[in-house]
């Protein structure tokens, strides 16, 4: 069992955080926060989205403009999320109303942290489906299912899988019973032991790939598709999908960061942690890009493919492939340990919340939240099939939870914590957490005027203002 006593003088916090009830075990160093962090950024964001919106928007340019992007506003972001749960060491409620407390603010700054509970809790109930088509094509590329298939022949199978509703049922309630068994175990027992496998696993499988590319006779001209700029082809709704995507890419706005961080050991610079989690996170995405377009362009298909690239094109080019039904399914492995390392960030604030708040153990915590998610879940899974033609406002249930947690509730969640991290809280406090001297300044410049600026512009463009 954790221990719940607290683990680190609250040093100055109000009596909101002295007196709650929940309390927060810690991770067992800096490089299993590390782990943990970037398991939860890397996601199907890095090697799903991440590629077919590279294609779509120019390749190279657009690579340089998101990296730009992570620096200047992605580090501030997750920066502020980690040091309010670390100063705050609770669930982001509690975190966010003890730190209001601190400063002498309103307790209503709780509902950014509830928000954060909510969506995660949101983004997961979809996020578990479309994981589980991913463990499903491990089985149907390692059996040689795409082996000379053409492209009409990938698209049935795909649509069929998507037609099943039991089989979507099936693969999403398996990844949500892993994702809830790895969080029942605990921080150090179920989290940080998971993530310290999957992990390394996770890159020692990318590398690999990367590798079987290398043998494609295109690995040079995906590298300079992904390297080589020609800023003709960016356009300013590119510079916002790139601000966007690292936004989204480091797992920030969804209490995931918070939440972790609350486990953070004092001693450990939140700086050098975020610095490190954004490299890995990014060197993560240019090595899946580094995967695919070799293969893509050894097929003569299409970088820009859309969502599609994945579960249709890749497919077709490892049917094409000499020993292609192997790596194909080492492929859609790691596909999997992605999803699965981010997966267990979303549940987590929610059960951190149901332990502290009713006192219950994590395994109960988990069960309850999980029965919610496994029917919210079922939406997602009937947007495809039963309830694809009964749509609201010309989204299905599916695509209409996507666009409210992306679109909208990500985005004002980013903005109000940069505002709050930069404004509401004292200079003294965010010193005590992140330090003095030029890179604590640049910091507070940047989370004060920067990053609330450039997530307006983000979310004007998510909501069609920029056309």
């Amino acid at each position: 069992m954790e221990n719940n006593s607290l683990t680190r003088p609250l040093g100055g916090l109000g009596q909101v955080a002295a007196s709650s009830s929940a309390a927060s075990p810690q991770w067992s160093g800096r490089m299993a926060f590390v782990l943990a962090a970037t398991g939860s950024a890397v996601g199907l964001g890095n090697i799903w989205k991440f590629p077919y919106i590279t294609g779509e928007h120019g390749g190279a340019a657009f690579v340089l403009v998101y990296l730009a992007c992570i620096l200047v506003i992605g580090i501030p972001l997750l920066m502020a999320e980690v040091m309010i749960g670390r100063r705050g060491r609770h669930n982001p409620p509690h975190a966010m109303a003890a730190l209001a407390g601190e400063a002498g603010a309103s307790p209503r700054w709780r509902w950014l942290g509830w928000v954060g509970v909510l969506t995660g809790f949101l983004l997961l109930s979809f996020y578990v489906v479309v994981a589980g088509w991913a463990v499903a094509y491990i089985f149907d590329t390692g059996a040689g299912s795409f082996n000379t298939a053409t492209g009409e022949q990938v698209g049935a199978h795909f649509g069929a899988l998507l037609g099943s509703p039991l089989t979507l049922i099936f693969w999403g309630s398996l990844v949500l019973a892993l994702t809830l068994g790895i969080v029942a175990l605990g921080v150090r027992q179920g989290l940080e032991r998971a993530v310290n496998l999957m992990m390394p696993g996770l890159f020692l499988l990318l590398l690999v790939l990367v590798g079987y590319s290398m043998t494609t006779g295109h690995f040079m001209q995906g590298l300079a598709f992904l390297f080589n700029p020609d800023f003709g082809k960016l356009s300013g709704n590119s510079v916002l999908v790139a601000l966007g995507h690292a936004f989204f890419t480091l797992s920030l706005a969804g209490g995931g960061m918070m939440t972790y961080g609350a486990y953070l050991p004092g001693k450990v610079s939140i700086a050098k942690t975020a610095l490190t989690i954004g490299l890995l996170d990014t060197l993560v995405a240019l090595l899946a890009g580094m995967v695919i377009f070799p293969l893509v362009f050894a097929n003569g298909l299409e970088p820009g493919a859309g969502p599609g690239l994945l579960f249709v094109t890749l497919p077709i080019a490892f049917g094409q492939m000499p020993l292609g039904a192997l790596f194909g399914a080492l492929f859609f492995v790691m596909l999997s340990v992605a999803a699965l390392t981010s997966a267990i960030s979303l549940i987590e604030p929610a059960v951190a919340w149901l332990t502290g708040r009713y006192r219950i153990s994590r395994a109960r915590a988990c069960l309850g939240s999980g029965v919610l998610m496994w029917l919210l879940s079922l939406g997602t899974v009937f947007s495809f099939n039963l309830w694809e033609q009964h749509t609201l406002f010309g989204k299905t249930f599916f695509g209409g939870l996507d666009y409210l947690t992306s679109s909208w509730i990500m985005p004002l969640s980013g903005l109000f914590i940069a505002l709050f991290a930069g404004w509401v809280m004292s200079r003294t406090a965010t010193e005590q957490e992140l330090g003095r001297g030029p890179g604590y300044r640049l910091w507070r410049f940047t989370i004060r005027y920067l990053s609330p600026v450039f997530i307006v512009l983000m979310f004007l463009n998510a909501i069609g203002v920029f056309g």
